[in-house]
């Protein structure tokens, strides 16, 4: 059974749904604040999973555990052991990588259409986020950064304005731009305080999270095994 370490960046961006699957299917996890935490040894875990935040990956003088985010990624992939980014934590997986990261054209805020790559379709773990259509997944954004596809990286996905939405690196490493882990909650709390027009996006999250959160956890079910 694996042994998870979850690396929180932010008090307020945690694992939502990821841990509501864990604690589903009994798997022990580890949550680290690394504002306030050291980053344990890597030897006691088989799976990482890092979160998103607010800050960059350039902004390591202001938050030096971003260098420590990085070297513990290098561990888990020479270790051969599993990874997914989300967000920032993909954006640090890309810098572990040698791989730029730098502002996007704009920002994606909300509920947007992926379009998926032929190596996404094909992925047996990625598929299973895919819309019925077969063509695009649907997912809660917050980004405005973004990076390159690392070399002997696969893209998983796209869109118009961020076109590396995803990568695969070998077998056990996903970097995801986009917000797997979103629940309502998390949204609205996030988003309580931006210029938007709240009843739409409340609407939009109660019309796409219940068929999102199904293929959400079939991911889970094949990426924690």
């Amino acid at each position: 059974m694996s042994n998870v370490l979850i690396l929180k960046n932010i008090d307020h961006e945690g694992p939502g749904t990821i841990e509501d699957y864990l604690l589903n299917k009994k798997i022990p996890y580890t949550i680290v604040n690394l504002k306030t935490q050291l980053c344990p040894d890597s030897a006691d875990y088989d799976t990482l999973v890092i979160m998103g935040g607010p800050m960059s990956v350039h902004d390591a003088k202001i938050y030096p555990y971003l260098t420590d985010e990085i070297d513990i990624i290098n561990e888990f992939i020479k270790d051969d052991k599993r990874i997914l980014g989300i967000c920032l934590g993909a954006q640090l997986i890309a810098r572990a990588l040698s791989t730029d990261v730098y502002k996007g054209k704009g920002k994606e805020i909300g509920w947007y259409n992926l379009e998926v790559t032929d190596d996404g379709k094909k992925d047996e773990k990625f598929s299973t986020l895919i819309n019925p259509d077969k063509k695009t997944l649907t997912v809660f954004h917050w980004h405005g950064e973004t990076f390159d596809i690392p070399k002997g990286a696969v893209r998983l996905a796209s869109t118009e304005l961020f076109p590396n939405q995803g990568f695969k690196y070998g077998e056990k490493v996903y970097a995801f731009q986009f917000h797997i882990e979103v629940t309502p909650e998390i949204i609205n709390t996030w988003m309580k305080d931006e210029p938007i027009d709240h009843n739409e996006l409340h609407e939009e999250t109660n019309r796409l999270f219940p068929p999102y959160i199904i293929r959400a956890n079939n991911f889970y079910s094949r990426f924690f095994v």
